[in-house]
């Protein structure tokens, strides 16, 4: 079951916090297809924040095809958006779990890492695609000099 979590600093509206964290649960294969997500009062109580915004979140929910609503019974997720390899025991994963570990080891904070994956995920985006795809695919790594 999904715990919501409502940053009121974050300056994203909070229904689509919660958007974005069943979103996230779903990439993660925290949520699967068939899952009840928690009743619009359990998630007023837990996160002090207005029904209506719970309501319009799931509405969202539902209009982009994640969730339907069942009268009498609650809200469930129709569909997944987890990828084998994002999945707990994926080697991406663990590569990245790794990487992190070092970053953090290396004295590097939350906002640190957030805005070096940023950067990445932007010159990563930026790279030409190539056969497979993605971006950077059949293209050699970058020499030092090249990134200096």
């Amino acid at each position: 079951m999904i715990e919501f979590q409502v940053d009121r600093h974050s300056g994203v509206a909070t229904y689509l916090q919660l958007v974005n964290q069943v979103k996230q649960a779903l990439r993660l294969g925290v949520l699967e297809p068939g899952d009840r997500l928690p009743t619009a009062r359990a998630v007023v109580e837990a996160t002090a924040i207005n029904p209506n915004t719970v309501l319009k979140a799931y509405r969202e929910l539902e209009r982009e095809g994640l969730v339907e609503p069942r009268p009498g019974q609650g809200t469930f997720v129709t569909r997944s958006l987890s990828r084998p390899e994002a999945a707990a025991d994926s080697p991406l994963r663990a590569d990245l779990v790794a990487w992190v570990t070092r970053a953090h080891a290396a004295g590097l904070g939350r906002e640190d890492v957030l805005a070096l994956v940023e950067a990445a995920l932007a010159e990563a985006a930026a790279r030409p695609r190539g056969p497979g795809g993605s971006a950077g695919a059949g293209t050699e790594r970058p020499s030092r000099e090249d990134t200096t």
